[in-house]
């Protein structure tokens, strides 16, 4: 099950005189993560490189920021990959200790650092939701609601017109055992509405 991060964690390596200060944190998208890069670099103007790698489904970036191509960004996306992370910012600030470390000396560093880091960090499961939309007679209110915090969905919205109308989201995998309590309950008389088809989705 993939996951992401709770919140920001840091970590320094000192190696031949080259400090890399590594930073994972959760992030949804590549503008953001492009934000944290350039605040880095006011933070940190005397740094000889930034490098980053985001994971974050299709705007998953790799970045070497001046390093020998491959040497940086793409050895730290890996890290991500391999702990099955989703959402996921490494950023390495280096540095330059005046010691070259050459292109493995320079994949191992960067690895390193976002393992490390990693170590420390507290990873939470990212749980795919599902939104549903029902209509159910005035009657059947309460036992609509009943069913609903046993699933433990959560309710966002309902709505008194013709019928009660209810909005919630629980997780993906609880989503068909709701629907077939509630049209087993409602003997027929349960309606579940496509959200695509609700007048805010147009």
């Amino acid at each position: 099950m993939p996951q992401t991060l709770n919140t920001a964690v840091h970590h320094e390596l000192l190696i031949k005189k080259s400090r890399f200060i590594a930073c994972v944190q959760p992030m949804t998208d590549r503008a953001s993560a492009q934000k944290i890069v350039a605040t880095l670099w006011e933070q940190h103007p005397g740094a000889a490189h930034v490098c980053w790698a985001l994971l974050a489904g299709g705007q998953s970036a790799a970045v070497d920021d001046g390093e020998p191509s491959g040497t940086a960004g793409r050895p730290m996306l890996e890290v991500l990959r391999h702990q099955d992370l989703e959402g996921v910012l490494a950023t390495v600030v280096r540095y330059f200790g005046g010691v070259k470390l050459g292109a493995g000396g320079l994949v191992r560093a960067y690895t390193d650092s976002v393992a490390q880091a990693l170590l420390k960090a507290e990873k939470i499961a990212i749980i795919k939701q599902r939104y549903l939309i029902c209509s159910a007679p005035y009657a059947m209110e309460g036992l609509v609601r009943r069913e609903i915090e046993m699933a433990g969905a959560t309710l966002n919205n309902v709505r008194h017109a013709d019928a009660v109308q209810f909005e919630l989201n629980l997780p993906d995998t609880a989503a068909e055992t709701l629907i077939t309590r509630l049209n087993e309950a409602g003997h027929g008389r349960m309606v579940w509405i496509d959200p695509d088809d609700t007048p805010e989705a147009s």
